[in-house]
């Protein structure tokens, strides 16, 4: 007679074992329709899973995150049992739920087509609307084997063949298709009601380069149709703000296949990197930071010692010169303590904050690098604070204020906040964890930030605080990190005299606000759609003349502003005005200020915004007084729609 608890507290006694379907149904006929899956004291398990035993419960549906997994998996089973219905020669290999999707690969002798996709996903419709039972059942681990071979899918075969003994293999039906899953799945077919294929790529047999290319087919599912046209609404947006398509638009950058992963910044590009820089050299001089530069090159000895060549060798550029091998480095940190390490220091002279500006490489894959966004080369905002273990809390939060100051600067005002605390393997005694754990969570709530705890997702060497932006199309992008370290200053040797004489070794904090400056950038260029503050833009205001006659007050009217601080161009191109004020727009310049034989006369221009607004006629010294006023700013007031 199990006894189930609810999440309201409410509980509902059965004469006999019960499945999670007719639990759902014992409490409303709506529910037992929504119902996808139950979590069984924090498991989830399919609606068809018997209860015997007294148990807690709370039904599952596509209102929840997991419910929304369990849709995507099952979408992902639908998609191989079409393809197997339209390709009998085709091979199932894994089908994953992934963000916002999910993908399945396959063997086959010929290449999908996009009129293939389109043919595979009336099929999933079909079958879809044939609301086929999905029916879990469990099998031996050798007849599980045979069962797959005598099928043909030797892939299945060798996924069974490295599952450990004793671990149970179970399969699910749907029609005449059959699986290898652990699940949980919908009840039917007809639960998988909003879905899309999105494109086909290529991926080696379990990611490794010696094996098969497959074939990957990726879609997209959701609980309703709604759901599904908001998000490819928003793919199609996200399409329109790709930082590479503006950057080109613009001339900001290039990549070239001779230097994978690196940026070519030009001119342009390279006004909105100095002015993100300075903009942040200026913030850490307010704050009391010491700028430092260290080597690209270092020896390997130190990346031994500091641990980071076992743990990331594979990911960093070595070099090999006078019987010496050297690393060029992948951080900044092991650099920053050497030059702490120069002079005896004391706690008087704690926090000292160290901050660099340092160019890092990473041998990342080459099928990860995304333009600005995944680079081998990059340049991070870092800086490292060595202070006491009393000095944590504070130092965190007067670093909480400057990363939202500096966000609210940049036009962000969404930012997400995450602890994350002790992992199973760490360094650094249990009573210093939990000081630094809660000096953490003490500066958080001083703030009074909403955040989320992430149980045993720190570092090894220590808990952190992760900072994480929310652009105009609510994608997140993590970026501002606060990091305790227990661990890498002792291991390079930092020390410092205490106030009794004896010698400590410092607390060492790691910390960015903007991570990357490259990848930065480019979420910059996609939140704005490359319409940059003013303040970032890299031509602020372009003058362009009518007719030839105004030649020289464009030239003049250009000197002028630039010597009042204002980036801006002059185009005296034998072009109508429509055409330069159109191609100036594509380019996101500003202001487009124009003069005709009236404005040369006055010393004034014709003022245009490049949503298109008309500012009128201004005098140079007033149009110099509104940028440098909007500029001063940074925009916050001047914000366009």
């Amino acid at each position: 007679m199990p006894v189930i608890t609810l999440p309201d507290g409410s509980q509902r006694t059965f004469a006999n074992p019960v499945t999670i379907e007719e639990i759902a149904a014992d409490i409303g006929p709506g529910l037992a329709r929504a119902a996808l899956a139950g979590k069984v004291d924090g498991q989830i398990l399919d609606t068809s899973h018997v209860i015997e035993n007294d148990t807690s419960l709370s039904i599952i549906t596509d209102r929840d995150e997991e419910g929304l997994e369990i849709i995507r998996h099952s979408t992902a089973h639908l998609l191989a049992q079409a393809v197997k219905t339209l390709f009998p020669k085709a091979q199932v290999t894994i089908g994953p739920v992934i963000e916002n999707g999910f993908y399945y690969d396959f063997s086959y002798e010929e290449s999908f087509t996009p009129d293939d996709l389109v043919a595979i996903e009336k099929k999933m419709m079909e079958l879809a609307k044939q609301d086929l039972k999905v029916e879990r059942s469990v099998m031996p681990r050798e007849e599980a084997i045979d069962f797959f071979l005598n099928m043909g899918e030797k892939y299945k075969s060798e996924i069974i063949g490295d599952i450990p003994h004793g671990q149970i293999i179970s399969l699910y039906k749907q029609g005449d298709f059959i699986d290898l899953c652990r699940g949980p799945h919908v009840p039917g077919t007809g639960r998988i009601k909003a879905f899309k294929l999105m494109k086909i790529a290529g991926a080696y047999w379990r990611g490794n380069s010696d094996n098969e290319m497959l074939q990957r087919i990726y879609g997209t599912a959701w609980a309703n149709k709604k759901d599904l046209k908001a998000y490819l609404k928003r793919l199609e947006e996200a399409e329109k703000r790709d930082h590479r398509r503006i950057g080109k638009i613009m001339n900001l950058f290039h990549t070239q296949e001779e230097a994978p992963g690196m940026i070519f910044w030009h001119q342009r590009g390279w006004e909105i990197y100095l002015a993100v820089q300075n903009y942040i050299r200026n913030k850490l001089k307010d704050h009391g930071y010491q700028e430092i530069h260290t080597p690209q090159i270092v020896d390997r000895t130190l990346w031994e010692k500091s641990g980071h060549w076992e743990k990331f060798s594979d990911m960093m550029f070595t070099t090999h010169s006078e019987n010496r091998d050297y690393a060029v480095k992948p951080m900044n940190c092991p650099c920053h303590i050497q030059v702490f390490n120069q002079g005896l220091k004391s706690y008087r002279d704690l926090p000292l904050r160290l901050a660099e500006f340092g160019s890092c490489h990473r041998n990342e894959p080459s099928g990860t690098l995304h333009g600005l966004m995944r680079v081998r080369n990059f340049v991070q905002d870092d800086a490292h604070i060595f202070c006491t273990e009393d000095q944590i809390q504070g130092e965190v939060d007067s670093f909480i204020d400057l990363v939202f100051e500096v966000y609210r600067d940049f036009g962000f005002e969404d930012i997400a906040v995450a602890l994350s605390t002790r992992p199973e393997q760490r360094v650094g005694s249990d009573e210093l964890w939990t000081k630094a754990e809660h000096a953490l969570e003490v500066a958080l709530n001083t703030k009074g930030l909403d955040w989320k705890l992430q149980p045993g997702e720190g570092a090894f060497y220590g808990p952190k605080i992760d900072f994480v932006l929310r652009d105009c199309l609510g994608r997140e992008w993590q970026c501002g990190t606060m990091q305790v370290d227990f661990s890498m200053p002792g291991r390079l040797d930092a020390q410092y005299v205490a106030e009794g004489g004896d010698r400590k070794t410092p607390v060492m904090l790691h910390r960015a606000i903007l991570g990357s400056i490259e990848r930065f950038i480019g979420v910059l260029i996609e939140h704005y759609e490359g319409n940059l503050p003013l303040w970032l833009a890299p031509v602020q205001a372009v003058i362009m003349n009518i007719t030839d006659k105004q030649r020289d007050a464009v030239e003049n009217t250009r000197e002028f502003l630039k010597n009042k601080g204002i980036r801006a161009i002059s185009d005296l191109r034998n072009e109508k005005i429509g055409f330069k004020i159109r191609e100036h727009t594509i380019e996101r310049i500003p202001y487009l200020l124009v003069v005709g034989d009236r404005e040369a006369d006055s010393n004034s221009v014709a003022v245009r915004m490049r949503s298109g607004e008309d500012l009128g006629v201004m005098s140079l010294d007033e149009v110099c007084d509104f940028l440098s006023a909007e500029i001063t700013s940074r925009g916050l007031t001047f914000l366009e729609d």
